[in-house]
Formats: structure tokens, sequence, C-alpha cells
């Protein structure tokens, strides 16, 4: 028998600035098997969004070993974020990655830095950044 799903301390301070924003957020914590944490609309744009919880040490934001196998498995678009202005920055900012999911064009397996933290989905600052 699967135990209840934890969430994220952070997780419904992102989920209220999102949809303060006007965002619409389907909470997928439960489904477990390390699907991401969030479904959100906007602007006619879905995101898949890991929530991890930033006041943390590297070591305690690390993603599950399901989720290791999850994201880079997923053939669309998953970030993690460590923060409502994080989750902000990657639903409203960066147009080009919004539309095609993956800016580069190119499917390639992430590299994973010392968090555990897939490197091209990590949001830090401004959308886009490593």
């Amino acid at each position: 028998m699967r135990r209840a799903a934890k969430i994220d301390r952070n997780q419904p301070e992102i989920v209220k600035a999102l949809r303060k924003a006007g965002a619409s957020v389907q909470p997928l914590h439960s489904v477990g098997g390390g699907c991401p944490d969030l479904l959100v609309g906007f602007r006619n744009q879905n995101w898949l969004i890991e929530v991890k919880d930033g006041s943390l040490a590297p070591s305690g934001r690390k993603l599950t070993d399901a989720q290791r196998d999850w994201h880079p498995a997923w053939r669309g678009q998953v970030a993690v974020v460590l923060n409502a202005d994080e989750a902000l920055s990657l639903i409203v900012g960066n147009e080009a990655s919004r539309k095609g999911g993956n800016p580069s064009g190119s499917e390639q397996k992430p590299e994973f830095g010392e968090t555990g933290m897939p490197l091209n989905q990590h949001i830090t600052g401004k959308a886009g950044e490593q």
C-alpha cells in the first residue's frame, strides 16, 4: 500500500501565487511514480512543475530516484522550482521556451547537478538561466 503523498513546505505558497497570477493549478503530487507536483495552465500553455523547498540545504532538495527516471523520460516540458518567484518566472517569462517545451529543440538526456536536479530544467532567477 502506497503512503500518503508528502508535499514540500512551500508548495501551498507557490500554488497561491500561481493562482493569483491567473493560472489554473492541478496538484499531481499524489500521482507518485516520479510525476511532478503541479500541472499549471497559463495563457493556453501547460506546465509540469516539480516543487522543491528552496529553504532546505541542497541535499534536502534532491530529486528522488523515481523523479530522476521520470523527468528525462517525459517527452514534454518539466521544470523544477524552488519558490514562488521561480514558478512565476517560468510561466510568465521566457516566451521562447513556452512555445516548444525544449528551447534547444534537441532531445537529450539532462545532466544532473550535485542536488540531483536536471541542470537544464532547474529555474534560477530569470527563467532559463542555470
